[in-house]
């Protein structure tokens, strides 16, 4: 696919990922929302995902797009939107979405969907679909409860308030904040360099594991760490990560194998 409203860039191991539609706030389309389903479908490499710079991360959907929408549209729209939001949490890779301004709707719900938030400190996150006449419809009803508590959750999606970096970062919707974009983007990529140096099949495995077992009960979540704990036994990873440490050299690790254990694909 070429893509129209995506930057990729590949260095160093990292990918970087860039929504650009500046006339749009990079506002999410079904078009960039089809380009990034096609590019996490095939993702091997670390994430960083981020907006082009200007006064939003990702402003929202389209609203231009959904105002004409039909019942049956607006559920395709959704359903496309969720499968995006469903590889971002699912996809055998670390992601770090790179908020620098306003994450609102579909921004906020693709911000959750990313394994860690880093954000300038002028960014504002929300939910205020309601003001539309709208519910959240990529996954913000059900992360953003998981995130930050349901009653917190209801408070935002009901009033649609909207929340500073700030406070995103003390009820737990962000991992760091950061006074520029640059030093945000640059912490990202040192977070990601450094989780690129262990097994990837263990990372992807760990991943999988903290999906599968959220809001899980105690032994059910065990059971689920359990059969990963076993299968990280059949990796060549595990075997070269405990010879290395008996033998007290640095493990070579092989990074095709993080996505050839945990490979989703996006549902249809």
């Amino acid at each position: 696919m070429e893509y129209q409203t995506l930057v990729v860039d590949h260095e160093g191991g990292i990918t970087t990922v860039t929504v650009t539609r500046p006339e749009a706030r990079n506002a999410l389309s079904a078009r960039t929302l089809t380009e990034l389903r096609h590019l996490l479908d095939r993702a091997t490499a670390p994430l960083i995902l981020t907006g082009a710079p200007g006064p939003a991360f990702v402003a929202g959907a389209d609203i231009g797009e959904m105002a004409a929408m039909t019942p049956e549209e607006g559920e395709e729209f959704g359903r496309l939107g969720q499968s995006v939001t469903s590889l971002l949490e699912s996809v055998p890779v670390p992601v770090i979405a790179c908020v620098d301004g306003y994450a609102l709707g579909g921004g906020c719900e693709i911000a959750l969907a990313c394994d860690f938030v880093y954000a300038t400190k002028k960014s504002v996150f929300g939910q205020p679909e309601v003001l539309l006449g709208l519910i959240p419809g990529f996954g913000g009803c059900v992360r953003l409860q998981q995130q930050v508590g349901p009653g917190r959750a209801r408070e935002m999606i009901y009033s649609g308030k909207q929340v500073g970096a700030t406070e995103a970062h003390r009820i737990g919707l962000v991992n760091e904040l950061f006074e520029s974009r640059a030093a945000m983007l640059a912490a990202a990529r040192h977070t990601l360099v450094t989780i690129s140096q262990n097994s990837a099949a263990a990372v992807a495995l760990c991943k999988a594991t903290i999906n599968a077992a959220r809001g899980r009960t105690v032994p059910a979540g065990l059971d689920i760490e359990l059969a990963a704990f076993r299968r990280a036994f059949s990796t060549p990873d595990m075997r070269e990560g405990t010879t290395a440490f008996l033998a007290k050299r640095k493990p070579q690790f092989s990074q095709d194998e993080g996505t050839a254990i945990v490979r989703p694909r996006s549902p249809r």
